[in-house]
């Protein structure tokens, strides 16, 4: 496991995205929970989002992509409503050690 970031870079009830290892992960914040996904959508397997750092609906509570509107559940990556109803975001491993966030490298 490799650092990826502390939880204090991540607003609560918020996600960001973040660079490692030549790919881009959205990792979003509930309080002291976090839910680490590769940034693809399983549609067309391109990023979820067009403008830095907005993952989330307007309401907070769905990972949701900008292209073609599909939800997501935040704490499995489910997709409920959109092209990829059915399918799942890719979840990354990681651990939240103290304020760290490790990913799986």
């Amino acid at each position: 496991m490799k650092l990826l970031c502390h939880l204090e870079d991540i607003p609560d009830r918020d996600a960001r995205g973040f660079e490692f290892h030549g790919e881009t992960l959205v990792v979003v914040r509930q309080g002291d929970e976090v839910f680490v996904y590769r940034n693809q959508c399983p549609h067309l397997g391109i990023e979820l989002n067009f403008q830095p750092d907005v993952f989330l609906d307007s309401d907070g509570e769905f990972i949701q992509c900008a292209n073609h509107g599909a939800l997501f559940r935040i704490e499995d990556g489910y997709c409920l409503a959109g092209p990829c109803s059915g399918q799942s975001l890719e979840t990354i491993a990681h651990e939240l050690r103290g304020n760290e966030i490790h990913v799986q490298a």
